[in-house]
């Protein structure tokens, strides 16, 4: 009798020990059940709210909201005034993820899991692309760099010609006269005419060590001709873009640069000797740049070609270079398990190109 009443006892301290678990498997969380809590935060062009109807839209909202729709998953929105305040509430349970332009850094990977990157985010440069007038166009070919190249040219070209003269004035006195002057200048000219491959056939060396002047100038030429002129061509290309467009970081030094306070670009712009100005938004940052206050803008990529897209008036500028990136991701409690289905159809939408094409419809294709 006592055996059993032990029995009895010991059955009912097993099922006593592993009837939480048993509870806490069965009310698992179901995201095609249950109602997901998301908390928000962001701006233009990840996360956008309308005025008038407080919809949402933007890349965030899309891209979650489209695997949301395919796999029926219930959710509300929570929105939060900073990102860090909407993953402080992931941390700590009262929210199921987090969507929004969030960085994965190393210190939120400590507290907080990430899906994969759904968007490559990086600093970019924006400039004024000011058209320029006929004499602003051809101001470039009148540079200091480009006049010691044609000094340059015109020294070997004497040299040249005062080779071919030597060579040929005794054997040919009609083509190469006697007067260093006058025979130099031929020389000069019978290099011009061989180089450009025009052929005139005015003149010609009669000499064997003339041609193989002459030859010898040929081959160089070939490739300085092309050379220099792919070089011009390139200066007269830059140059339509503006005397006032930045296209790489180089460009920064001494100039100023409006930064948006605290954020990473301010550092990024002392670090490459150009004189920050500081402002409290973007939109500050852009008055600047369009009152000629400042030369650059450096900020979030996105944010730049968003406002391009929706600013064409203002003829902004944005260089292809990209500098710190980082990747976004969606933010999930540490022991969440729901990660794992987000990436899932991360991977999906990525395979079937629709993450690129909600974001060329925010940012247009670049």
């Amino acid at each position: 009798m006592y055996n059993h009443i032990f029995y009895r006892f010991i059955v009912c301290v097993i099922f006593c020990a592993f009837t939480p678990q048993i509870q806490a498997q069965s009310k698992a969380f179901n995201p095609s059940e249950d109602t997901l809590i998301i908390s928000i935060s962001g701006n233009d062009p990840f996360i956008i709210a309308d005025e008038n109807t407080d919809e949402l839209s933007g890349i965030s909202i899309d891209i979650w909201e489209k695997m949301a729709d395919e796999n029926n998953w219930q959710y509300r929105y929570e929105s939060y005034p900073t990102v860090s305040k909407a993953l402080k509430a992931v941390e700590n349970g009262k929210s199921d993820l987090a969507v929004g332009p969030i960085s994965i850094t190393s210190a939120r990977v400590k507290r907080i899991k990430f899906s994969q990157p759904y968007y490559q985010s990086s600093l970019a440069i924006g400039s004024r692309a000011d058209g320029l007038g006929l004499w602003g166009r051809i101001k470039p070919l009148f540079s200091l760099k480009l006049l010691i190249a044609v000094g340059v040219f015109l020294f070997i070209l004497a040299i040249v010609g005062t080779l071919l003269w030597l060579a040929e004035r005794k054997a040919s006195p009609e083509q190469f006269p006697a007067d260093a002057k006058r025979g130099i200048g031929n020389g000069m000219w019978l290099a011009i005419v061989t180089m450009s491959t025009t052929g005139y056939g005015d003149m010609a060396p009669v000499t064997l060590r003339g041609r193989i002047i002459a030859g010898s100038w040929m081959v160089i030429t070939l490739i300085f001709a092309t050379s220099m002129v792919a070089g011009i061509a390139s200066t007269l290309t830059l140059t339509g873009l503006g005397d006032s467009t930045i296209t790489k970081v180089e460009e920064l030094s001494g100039k100023k640069s409006a930064t948006v306070a605290g954020s990473p670009a301010t550092a990024f712009v002392k670090e490459h000797k150009s004189k920050s100005v500081s402002v409290n938004t973007f939109e500050e940052a852009l008055d600047l740049l369009e009152n000629r206050k400042v030369e650059a803008v450096v900020y979030d990529r996105p944010q730049l070609l968003f406002f391009k897209k929706n600013n064409k008036e203002n003829n902004l500028y944005v260089a292809k270079a990209e500098y710190y990136k980082q990747g976004y991701g969606f933010a999930f409690p540490l022991k969440s398990d729901f990660v794992y289905d987000v990436n899932l159809e991360l991977l999906k939408l990525s395979e079937d190109h629709e993450i690129e094409r909600i974001v060329a419809e925010y940012l247009g294709d670049e």
